[in-house]
């Protein structure tokens, strides 16, 4: 039996999602709230993990593309602080070749949507469809959308419409909170011409640095301009009404040149050089260990049903493996020779993706409370930060010794730095 699947939201996860059923012959209608899939910019660059996000990848049949796309030259990353202390630095790797460890191209996330979205049949995305809420029935649920239609009969509704699901309102009454951290994002357009000695910084990689509880990340697109984003302590009486905001540049160059006054003129020149919109994020988070009351026909997916902080750059890799553990089961269910209940089969997706999920938080909450929350950081806390990441990728039995090493190591290094 194939059965009748609606995906709210056609962002990273639930266009993954449709890819990995579209490749099982299995068909399912994707209700989208923005108009179009070039409506607004899509954000900077994301790499992704072998274990997580190159595995859905790989078995959505899209591996090849993929590779068209991914800039294994683009693994080269500097941590720092506001003096241009050297925390940890990854090489850069060749242009079209994988490491044999820790593998993690980057691509720009206007590039992976684009991927996702010309690999799915078109009349499966109906754009223009913003839910408004779902409402149980006796029928199953039903579909309310904004612009009135009402949609029902599904026999499986995956929420991925990210950190405010109307989805997951149905399931939980738990609301994600904001995390006390904002920011600004910028870009300094063809930045190998206009800004050459930050071109050069960058190493066509990131930069992430972290000093006072502030951060400044800069990163290469594929297009050759440079992604700057900066986040602070940020107090408000409405976070969500200035989410997304765009500010005037000027006046934003003037706030972050105070807010930034003592870091390197490496980094300040960072700030001068942007151009264009300056859009304000403001960040939020669901409780670490989120979980919600199973309820037959409906479940989660991504940002739905675990958000995060984008601290550890695991958000579209977990949401991902999300996909990947949904579509597993969904093909068990209906590949199966003995009769069996698809609902039994999202029971055991929800277990696994807990799991996962529930330990990618933790890894992302941990960063913030590390470079944003602790003072002194990074030189108190680069222990901890590179271990949590370290951990996450290495098994259990070689964590002592991971842990050993990475506190002699810095603690020699310290003594010159």
């Amino acid at each position: 039996m194939i059965p009748k699947i609606a995906i709210i939201g056609a962002g990273p996860g639930g266009s993954m999602l449709a890819r990995l059923l579209h490749v099982q012959n299995i068909h399912c209608t994707i209700f989208e709230g923005e108009t179009s899939m070039n409506v607004r910019a899509q954000g900077g660059t994301l790499d992704l993990r072998a274990k997580t996000g190159l595995l859905a990848i790989k078995e959505a049949g899209l591996w090849d593309t993929f590779q068209q796309h991914a800039r294994y030259d683009g693994e080269a990353l500097l941590v720092t602080d506001k003096n241009l202390t050297t925390w940890m630095r990854r090489s850069q790797g060749a242009p079209d070749q994988k490491r044999s460890v820790g593998e993690a191209p980057e691509i720009d996330r206007s590039d992976l949507r684009n991927i996702l979205l010309q690999s799915i049949p078109k009349e499966c995305i109906r754009w223009g469809m913003k839910l408004a809420h779902v409402e149980e029935s006796g029928e199953g649920c039903e579909l309310h959308f904004s612009n009135g239609d009402v949609e029902r009969g599904y026999d499986l509704i995956i929420g991925c419409d990210g950190a405010f699901s109307k989805t997951r309102t149905l399931l939980s009454s738990e609301q994600p909170f904001y995390t006390g951290l904002g920011g600004w994002t910028m870009q300094i357009p063809d930045a190998k011409t206009n800004a050459p000695d930050i071109y050069k910084f960058v190493n066509r990689g990131s930069v992430f640095a972290y000093s006072d509880g502030k951060s400044m990340s800069i990163q290469q697109l594929s297009s050759g301009n440079i992604w700057v984003s900066t986040y602070r302590p940020r107090i408000e009486e409405d976070p969500r009404a200035s989410d997304l905001k765009v500010g005037d540049l000027a006046s934003v160059k003037k706030e972050l040149m105070l807010q930034y006054k003592n870091w390197a003129p490496e980094l300040q020149a960072v700030l001068l050089q942007t151009q264009g919109d300056a859009v304000w994020r403001s960040l939020y988070m669901l409780p670490v260990g989120f979980i919600w009351p199973h309820k037959k026909g409906i479940t989660l997916l991504g940002d739905a049903a675990h958000l995060m902080t984008p601290f550890a750059g695991i958000g579209v890799n977990t949401a991902f493996y999300d996909a990947l553990l949904l579509s597993r089961e969904i093909v068990k269910f209906t590949t199966s020779k003995q009769q069996s209940d698809l609902d039994d089969h999202v029971m055991k997706y929800e277990k696994e993706m807990f799991k996962h999920a529930h330990e990618a938080q933790a890894l992302t909450y941990g960063c913030m409370k590390d470079m944003f929350l602790t003072k002194g950081a990074p030189r108190t806390t680069i222990e901890s930060w590179i271990l949590r990441h370290a951990k996450a990728d290495m098994p259990a039995w070689s964590h002592p010794f991971l842990t050993v090493l990475a506190y002699t190591v810095f603690w020699v290094y310290k003594w010159f730095v």
